[in-house]
Formats: structure tokens, C-alpha cells, sequence
């Protein structure tokens, strides 16, 4: 190949010129999503709303990232191959929290005050009345059938969805509906009087 003199010195400073065709290096190619993109775009909205139940909801952004930041760290030859990757996610999720709570309390982040005259606006009436309710609530589930209990609370406490709550148990969504709706009852019965 014969180069003329202006071609030959730009390939010497390195200058490409404007007519001059692109290296094939330099296209841009698509690649396939990886195992950990796969799994943040299906995951990410469940588990910010999961980390926002558990922790501050300011704080949900940052607990979802630094899991998925935790994941990252493996190789990206090795992807996780979970039977039920929303529910290993969520005790990942948990976990983080637990860590970061206990970081604080390490930290001295959470003061403790002993002296309750100190506090302004303590109400000890508004304490003891949810304490007696958390009582009172207590004794309410407790008189609930255990299997409806543990949809009950799976569902309001943990933040399962029906379906996800079906699957753990091996019912359908239908009966799962129907032991919600025979708890919610019961509790709010109970409530009333």
C-alpha cells in the first residue's frame, strides 16, 4: 500500500483527519446484559420499596446499591444460582441493615439519654397507650391459627407478595387471599372492642 505524504504524517502524529474511516476498534458494539444487570433491573424497584419498609427511606437508594455493589464483587464468570433470587435478596437486604445498625451503635452514632425529664415533648401517656396496644396486638395474633399468622405477618411485617408468599408455602395466591382476609378481620375485630 502505497501512502501519500499526508497520510503518512498523520499516521506519525497520530491525527486522523476528517474523510479519514474509523479504525474498526473503535465501533461501538452491543453487549449482552450480564447476570447482575439482569438481576437489578428485575429486583431493583421490590427491593428499594423492601429497604424503605425496613430502614429510612432516604436511606433505601443507598442499602439496594451497596447490595448490588456486594454482588459486583463476584466474578462475572460466576453467576448466583439462587432457586429464589427475590427472597435471597431481601435477607441481603436485611442483612445490610443489621450491619449498618450495628456500625452506628459502634460509632456512637445513636446517643442514648437516660433522663427522661430531659426530653421535651414526651408524651408518657402516648407510650404507655402503644405499649398497651403492641399488648393488645400481641394477644390478638397470638389467637389466630399459626398457618394464618404466618401469612399474616409474612405479608405485613416481612413484605412478601401474595405470590411470593404462595410460593414459600406451596399454596395458591387464592388462599393465600383468603388468609389475609380472615386476619384482617380478626384483628380488626378484635381492635374494636
Amino acid at each position: 500500500m502505497v501512502l501519500s505524504r499526508t497520510q503518512d504524517d498523520c499516521l506519525k502524529t497520530g491525527a486522523i483527519s476528517e474523510g479519514d474511516p474509523l479504525p474498526p476498534d473503535d465501533r461501538v458494539t452491543r453487549r449482552d446484559p450480564d447476570w447482575l444487570e439482569l438481576l437489578y433491573q428485575a429486583h431493583r424497584d421490590r427491593l428499594m420499596r423492601f429497604a424503605g419498609r425496613h430502614a429510612s427511606a432516604e436511606r433505601a437508594g443507598d442499602i439496594v446499591q451497596q447490595l448490588f455493589m456486594r454482588l459486583a464483587g463476584r466474578s462475572k464468570d460466576e453467576p448466583l444460582e439462587l432457586a429464589a433470587p427475590a427472597a435471597y435478596l431481601r435477607q441481603a437486604t436485611i442483612n445490610i441493615i443489621r450491619d449498618e445498625a450495628r456500625q452506628a451503635v459502634r460509632r456512637c452514632a445513636v446517643l442514648h439519654d437516660s433522663g427522661v425529664d430531659d426530653l421535651e415533648g414526651f408524651d408518657t401517656v402516648s407510650a404507655l397507650e402503644a405499649r398497651d396496644t403492641l399488648v393488645r396486638l400481641e394477644a390478638i395474633m397470638a389467637r389466630l391459627k399459626p398457618r394464618t399468622r404466618e401469612i399474616f405477618l409474612a405479608h405485613r411485617l416481612d413484605g412478601y407478595s401474595y405470590s411470593e408468599i404462595a410460593t414459600m408455602t406451596g399454596l395458591s395466591v387464592k388462599a393465600i387471599e383468603k388468609h389475609m382476609s380472615k386476619a384482617i378481620a380478626h384483628v380488626s375485630r378484635h381492635l374494636k372492642r
